[in-house]
């Protein structure tokens, strides 16, 4: 039998996949996020690009000191600065890696960092030194080598390697390549770098032109045995290439390809619904593996063809990749133990008593409403929950609507911060309207709503709703959710969510700031 390579996966939603406009993730968040990703056998997870804000920090050290079975990786621009701060956020990490980079392409040497390419070269090799003196595991990125210069790719490649890094990565950036250029590239850099044995060769292709994917599995046919991913293909503009299309398309196309992952294939749905739900990035239903009409057969004729022999239509099953996995979990008669029990099936965990306290409360209030309680209405009460607990979170206290015929809707609200209640009343165009423009009265946070949109939890009537509410605020774009089996009651929370996030400081793009 033949043996196959390893196809080392690399997920970066919690870095590059927040950088989606309004993705941002709290601490606690992406470690639910990571914890998952642990259990799916994801090789690298990158927690986050740690000098871009104290709450960065904060989350890669959280994951590094509670993930033991991936490795860890923080990204650093190749400055001092940013590389002590990924290893010491690093430092608990069982498995840890400093992911440094630097623009390698003529309009990005010119026009961004205003370099020579001989002092970027020499900014790379001492970038890697240093991040080696510090960890025994540096990743270096050519950022946009795809419109890089095929003999400075070489050159630079050479040289960071013989400096100690492992991984060199070769970007898709702005999503500019296709696939037969892409893989040609990636084929030629391992036949004229002279120590390119010596180092695993990755990729990292944005989805701009949409050929992410596409250009991923043509860079692995030629060689690369790292890709780079985020799950349902978040990440900023267009995306990043998804892991879960990467991972089936190899899987499910083993004649093509000389690779196989590790990845357990039966976490990929639940984690994919994790994801939107925390994000507030819904999967449009023809999303590929993990959307909802994935495996929905409408046409006659397939369904005749799925009942006689179920390969005529599908080339994969849907229960292979977690889609039975939404199952009933607990009830209104289940006590804490089987509460807990569950929790922990989900990664889930609380710093403290209370919370956890707090948590089983809104749960029975849930179960109170709700018939069936599934995994996802679970994921959206703790996102609620450990929200809440923050020191300067907004919360709703009290809210009550009306709406009649032939008159403008009247909402009164009370909301609590920092121990506080304020309250306030407001009309607008409909209850929603009201709600927020009640909210406004209190907090006034000038800000522009760009975004507002309901999506069941679950199935059923019963269903929780699920408000994603996107706020504007001098350039910074933010994500609030909030969840209620009453949609107003999701709408206050979702908006209040995204004022509280919204008051936090911003982070650092990784791109930004100049070397």
């Amino acid at each position: 039998m033949e043996t196959k390579d390893k196809l080392v996966i690399f997920d970066t939603t919690l870095r590059d996949g927040e950088q989606s406009p309004g993705a941002s993730m709290t601490k606690d968040e992406k470690l639910r996020i990571a914890k998952v990703l642990e259990k799916m056998h994801v090789d690298v997870i990158e927690a986050g690009f740690a000098v871009s804000s104290q709450g960065d920090f904060e989350a890669v050290k959280a994951i590094a000191n509670t993930v033991k079975d991936s490795r860890i990786c923080s990204l650093s621009r190749a400055i001092a600065g940013d590389i002590e701060r990924a290893a010491e956020a690093l430092k608990g990490a069982n498995a840890g890696r400093i992911h440094t980079f630097i623009a390698t392409s003529p309009i990005h040497m010119k026009y961004k960092l205003q370099m020579e390419p001989d002092q970027v070269l020499e900014q790379a090799v001492g970038a890697v030194k240093m991040a080696r003196d510090l960890i025994d595991d540096v990743e270096f990125s050519l950022e946009d080598a795809s419109r890089s210069d095929f003999e400075f790719m070489c050159r630079i490649t050479e040289a960071v390697i013989a400096a100690g890094a492992k991984t060199i990565n070769f970007p898709d950036t702005v999503g500019y390549s296709d696939p037969l250029e892409y893989g040609s590239i990636i084929h030629r850099l391992l036949n004229t770098v002279p120590n390119a044995d010596k180092a695993i060769f990755s990729v990292h292709c944005h989805n701009d032109l949409g050929l992410a994917v596409a250009n991923s599995l043509s860079a692995v046919q030629n060689g690369a045995r790292q890709v780079e991913c985020t799950i349902n293909g978040l990440g900023e503009r267009a995306g990043n290439a998804s892991l879960e299309e990467i991972v089936m398309a190899i899987r499910t196309r083993k004649d093509l390809f000389s690779v196989e992952t590790g990845i357990d294939i039966s976490h990929i749905v639940p984690v994919s619904r994790l994801v939107s739900s925390i994000t507030g990035f819904p999967v449009q239903p023809n999303k590929a593996i993990v959307g909802a009409n994935a495996f929905a057969h409408e046409s006659g004729i397939h369904q005749d063809g799925i009942l006689k022999f179920r390969e005529t239509y599908e080339i994969m099953r849907a229960e292979d990749v977690g889609w039975s996995a939404n199952k009933l979990s607990l009830g209104k008669l289940s006590g804490r133990a089987a509460f807990s029990a569950r929790l922990d099936e989900l990664g889930i965990s609380f710093s403290s008593k209370a919370d956890f306290n707090e948590a089983f409360v809104r749960f029975k209030e849930l179960a109170d409403k709700k018939r069936e309680i599934f995994d996802e209405d679970l994921q959206a009460l703790v996102s609620e929950v450990q929200m809440g607990t923050e020191d300067d979170a907004l919360t709703l206290v009290e809210l009550e609507v009306l709406s009649k015929s032939g008159q403008l809707p009247h909402s009164k609200i009370i909301i609590r911060y920092q121990n506080q209640e304020h309250s306030a009343e407001a009309t607008g165009d409909g209850a929603v309207d009201a709600i927020f423009n009640a909210i406004e009265k209190i907090i006034n946070s000038q800000t522009e709503l760009q975004l507002y949109s309901v999506n069941a939890v679950t199935q059923g009537t019963d269903s929780q709703g699920e408000v994603t509410v996107r706020l504007e605020k001098d350039g910074r774009i933010i994500n609030g959710q909030g969840a209620h089996t009453d949609i107003l009651f999701a709408s206050a929370k979702a908006y209040l969510n995204a004022l509280t996030l919204m008051r936090n400081p911003g982070r650092l793009h990784p791109q930004l700031g100049g070397i």
